[in-house]
């Protein structure tokens, strides 16, 4: 029979009360013990106060009291800490202690696997666990809790980092020693997401823009899911995921970019994630402090590079020699910028690391005051925790460190770590101070040692009258070690250990003949004592942030006010520019206006004519012998996009945007800057036959992700025919995914819009009933196909071959919509007439052919028969090589097939605006338009000329003269950062051998990291 047992307790009152009640049976007489610990003469400190000469009362898991003049009970166990310091524990509010290792399902059989494998009511994609529950997983680790303990912590939130929907998250104490029913503070403390698919063997998502597509639509779901009074379906994964949903929301992100779109998603559904990030949110503090985030940052700061060998150095790029030197102040720009954050060790291997890095980080400016509230309070607070746990306050859960010195002191030990009142003593704190001088007697011989420098690794000397010789010397704990020669006939080899006191050593020694004996180690004079209190930390100073953090990028002033105002400053400080005598290309004509002038006044074209006054303060930009164009639109570019540039998993991605992935510091937009781009269309790739939603953007270098995209654009979408999409050219185990065929493509398009024509209706309806809107469940895929049949959204058609060109038009027409631009389009010259019907544009390349079956009947004279039959037309790159020369590629319509030069011109600048719907602002230089605009050395479609400057919204981001500084500042700063590495290793500091990995360039064809130039596809 169970029995339950009562234990007893005698409060300091002395009066019997019941202190706990516990559901475990005992074999035998139960012996509870409730001990109260008085911790004496310590140095508290927590975020609240400071006492030099406290008490701290401990019984069981709780903080009984704090302070000074504190009356100790008679029963209590005394420890004396006097010149110890108690700190409460840390909080680590990302870790897996105690999880299970994450298992990578095998596929059952070679090939996709669409569906997930989970059998029961639960949801359709295996990267959402919602079901998880880290409290049920969660076992006690003693090797695991030991080194969390050893880096300060006291408790750490667990959860399972697997997947983009992670289950809740547990807050744990690391008291190993008890059983895991003792040491669960909260079981449901979180609720977590990440953009990381993890273990799902599902193909979908594969894209991060998939990734942020999925957790967006299960938002939308589970909350439609929730309103439902008579569900339709039973869903576990939506149930759970909509009580996901009342907990704090934790998401890991592992870089600044994905720390902002995690905070968007975070605006978009009104949640307040506390969002873990990759130790580089200073490189876009402004837009982090913007968002309103908060942080957690992991102290995970990367190792030197060795950089000796000056071709190996050659190849790392300055971003990663500058994220070197500068990450370490990635707390301080935080603290600095007001932004709240918690410290974090989840990233590190090697928990060791952790306090050198945290004095690191104060070392860079932290505050020691923050640096402790960011691993305390701060995440106490995150939890709802700040009444239970965080400081040494009455009635806190006992967790908390004693150590030998300030936490900040890189001298510092620590000496026991209490987690839920179990104590914890590291053996390996014990290093005795072995500093200070020393008689050595060893063999009736005198000699004088001296150990000095550092106290985890000092260094030993033997010293004479006139010399000091350096000897070899090993400490262990309280073991020594050391070996010397005074001359060529004494040699010693010693080892003993220090005995009580730490002032004598005792040990053998072998002499240099082999004999044994007994040496005696007494220490003559101690070293100078460190002060008791933290030193003076001088703050160690690092280079400036540049704009991107990529080569080509610049410092902003410093003034005070908005990123986007500094970010001007440090463009143009002018009110407008005077372009001086220049040949102007208007594209309003065939004809090019000769030594005129072109006013621009902010971002707009205010005026075209011969002989402009200089207004004050304008800056004035001399075009004599040159010639100005409206600024290249790349219609077709994959350029400037994370994580994949295709979600090809199922026959429609339609739900996916590439807005949401946008790379601003991808160092082809410089390059393309170079080569007079101004504006380009991101695309999603062709993987399938309806692809994802894309993103128009202007070559802004320098600003972020949002400030990018082209305000008020309309929308369009990538959809593609062909080889690709029906996988032909993707190996013989991808014969699942619907369709295999040319004419599963087209029933692809006809099931889904009808699909999207029904979804459409409903969608009215619920918006017309606003009392009983619950039974529409919002579905972006079919919502983006709707905006197509309302003329909200474009279609831009991946498409070589005559008969799938017809197709698609009969299609649209069928369902009364019209295509906008058919891409590559490499047949169009065979069903120009019908394209002229339909009014549907083409975007081609110049040149290309027969790099695939597919293209077999290209013509280099397609885009001048287009043109000649009516189509609006235009050059596209797909690549982001050539886009660096489109007007060379659109050069090429002169020699193949007559076009006038005003005509070729027209290829790249204004068709592109008019099939992009941006016309009424880009394409012509005229008064009214946007300023963006590109200043060639020479005649625009020369293989000679260059483009000197290249100006978007009236602010030059791109000029020869500028670039050559730029190029000196980069050398320049590679050279500072390779002399600040070579010192690290002259140091014997841990250094790295790696070089930059290549960019990974993507095309139409590019597929989780494998390029199409791989396969000779596009």
């Amino acid at each position: 029979m169970r029995h339950l047992h009562f234990l007893f307790l005698v409060f300091l009152t002395g009066t019997p009360v019941l202190k706990a009640q516990v559901t475990f049976p005992t074999n035998g007489a139960p012996s509870p013990v409730h001990t109260v610990f008085a911790l004496v003469h310590a140095h508290l400190v927590d975020d609240i106060r400071e006492i030099k000469d406290g008490t701290l009362l401990v019984q069981d898991k709780v903080i009984l009291a704090a302070g000074a003049g504190i009356a100790i009970p008679e029963n209590a166990v005394i420890i004396d800490l006097k010149g110890k310091y108690i700190y409460p524990s840390f909080i680590e509010l990302n870790s897996s202690y105690g999880m299970p290792s994450v298992s990578y399902e095998r596929r059952q059989q070679p090939g996709p696997q669409m569906e997930s494998s989970l059998k029961g009511a639960y949801g359709w994609n295996m990267a959402l666990r919602t079901t998880l529950r880290a409290h049920e997983l969660f076992r006690h680790d003693q090797e695991a809790a030991d080194d969390w303990r050893k880096a300060g912590f006291g408790a750490v939130m667990t959860f399972a980092h697997d997947g983009i929907v992670r289950g809740s998250a547990a807050f744990v104490l690391l008291n190993s020693s008890r059983r895991e029913h003792e040491s669960i503070l909260t079981e449901k403390a979180g609720a977590c997401y990440s953009f990381e698919k993890g273990s799902s063997p599902q193909d979908y998502p594969s894209s991060l823009t998939g990734a942020i597509a999925l957790l967006r639509q299960n938002f939308y779901d589970a909350n439609w899911y929730a309103l439902q009074k008579t569900k339709e379906e039973f869903n576990i994964s939506l149930a759970e995921f909509k009580q996901l949903q009342e907990l704090v929301p934790f998401f890991e992100t592992h870089d600044k970019a994905n720390v902002l779109r995690a905070a968007r998603l975070a605006s978009e559904f009104k949640l307040p994630f506390i969002i873990k990030g990759g130790g580089n949110e200073y490189q876009r503090i402004d837009e982090i402090k913007q968002s309103g985030a908060r942080l957690i940052l992991p102290l995970n700061f990367p190792e030197a590079m060795d950089v000796e060998d000056p071709f190996v150095a050659q190849n790392i790029n300055v971003a990663e020699m500058k994220h070197w030197e500068m990450a370490p102040a990635n707390p301080a720009f935080l603290e600095q910028a007001g932004v709240v954050f918690a410290l974090s060790a989840g990233d590190l291997k090697d928990r060791s690391r952790f306090l050198p890095n945290l004095r690191k980080a104060v070392q860079h400016g932290l505050s020691e005051k923050t640096a402790l509230r960011a691993l305390t309070t701060i995440p106490a607070t995150f939890l709802n925790l700040q009444n239970k746990i965080g400081t040494l306050q009455k009635g806190m859960v006992a967790n908390f460190m004693v150590t030998t010195r300030s936490i900040f002191d890189s001298e510092c030990l620590l000496v026991e770590n209490w987690s839920g009142g179990s104590r914890y003593s590291f053996a390996d704190a014990e290093v005795a101070d072995v500093r200070g001088t020393y008689d050595l007697q060893i063999n009736n011989k005198k000699y004088e040692l001296l150990f000095s420098g550092d106290l985890f690794h000092p260094q030993g000397f033997i010293l004479s009258d006139t010399t000091k010789k350096g000897i070899g010397l090993q400490l262990n704990g309280r073991q020594i070690a050391f070996a010397f020669s005074k001359d060529s006939t004494t040699q010693i080899r010693a080892n003993g250990s220090f005995l009580v006191g730490e002032k004598i050593a005792e040990g053998r020694a072998q002499m240099g003949d082999g004999n044994w004996c007994a040496f005696t180690l007494r220490l003559k004079k101690p070293a100078e004592e460190n002060p008791s209190i933290s030193p003076v930390i001088k703050k160690i100073e690092t280079g400036s942030v540049w704009y991107p953090f990529a080569a080509f990028g610049q410092t902003l002033v410093t003034d005070p006010t908005s990123f986007q105002e500094r970010f001007l400053k440090s463009r143009n400080n002018s009110p407008g520019l005077l372009i001086r005598h220049v040949n102007v290309w208007t594209n309003l004509q065939d004809s090019v206006l000769r030594d005129f002038d072109v006013l621009v006044t902010g971002t707009k074209i205010s005026r075209v004519a011969k002989n402009i006054p200089l207004p004050v303060g304008y800056t004035v930009i001399e075009g004599e012998g040159k010639h100005l164009t409206c600024g290249i639109i790349d219609e077709h570019s994959h350029i400037a996009l994370s994580g994949g540039v295709n979600e090809g998993a199922e026959a429609s991605s339609a739900e996916v945007r590439m807005g949401d992935v946008i790379n601003p510091e991808d160092i082809n937009i410089y390059r393309q800057l170079s080569g007079g781009v101004t504006s380009a269309q991101l695309l999603h790739g062709s993987a399938n036959p309806i692809g994802g939603q894309s993103a128009l953007i202007k070559l802004r270098w320098g600003l972020g992700s949002e400030e990018m995209k082209i305000a008020g654009a309309d929308g369009f979408i990538k959809f593609a025919l062909g080889e690709n999409v029906k996988q032909s050219n993707w190996g013989d185990l991808n014969v699942v995914r619907f369709p295999q065929s040319r004419m599963g493509v087209e029933q692809v398009y006809r099931d889904f819009f009808t699909r999207a024509l029904e979804y459409d209706r409903l969608q009215k309806d619920a918006l017309k009933n606003k009392k009983e809107p619950l039974n529409f469940r919002r579905d972006l895929e079919l919502e983006t196909l709707a905006e197509i049949l309302n003329s909200k959204r474009f279609i831009t058609c991946h498409s070589y071959v005559q008969s799938e060109i017809n197709m698609l038009m009969h299609v649209a027409d069928s369902f009364g919509f019209r295509v906008n631009t058919f891409t590559h389009i490499l047949e169009g010259y065979k069903v120009a007439d019908k394209m002229k019907q339909h009014g549907v544009c083409a975007s081609t390349f110049s040149d290309w052919w027969a790099y695939k079956n597919e293209v077999l009947d290209a013509i280099p004279y397609n885009a001048a028969l287009l043109t000649k039959a009516g189509v609006v037309t235009a050059i596209n790159s797909d690549d982001a090589e050539m886009a660096r020369r489109l007007n060379q590629e659109a050069a090429k319509s002169i020699k193949y097939g007559q076009m006038t030069e005003a005509e070729a011109l027209k290829l790249v600048t204004l068709n592109p605006a008019k099939m992009l719907h941006l016309d009424k602002e880009l394409g012509t230089i005229e008064s009214g338009k946007s300023a963006d605009l590109v200043l060639w050395s020479g005649h625009p479609l020369s293989v000679y000329s260059k483009a000197e400057k290249t100006i978007i919204d009236g602010m030059i981001y791109y000029s020869r003269e500028q670039d050559l500084v730029l190029r000196t500042q980069v050398q320049q700063e590679r050279a500072r950062l390779i002399t600040k590495l070579l010192a690290e290793k002259q140091k014997g500091l841990p250094v790295t051998k790696r070089s930059s990995k290549p960019q990974q360039l993507y095309h139409c064809n590019t597929i989780e990291g494998v390029s199409e130039t791989l396969t000779g596809q596009r």
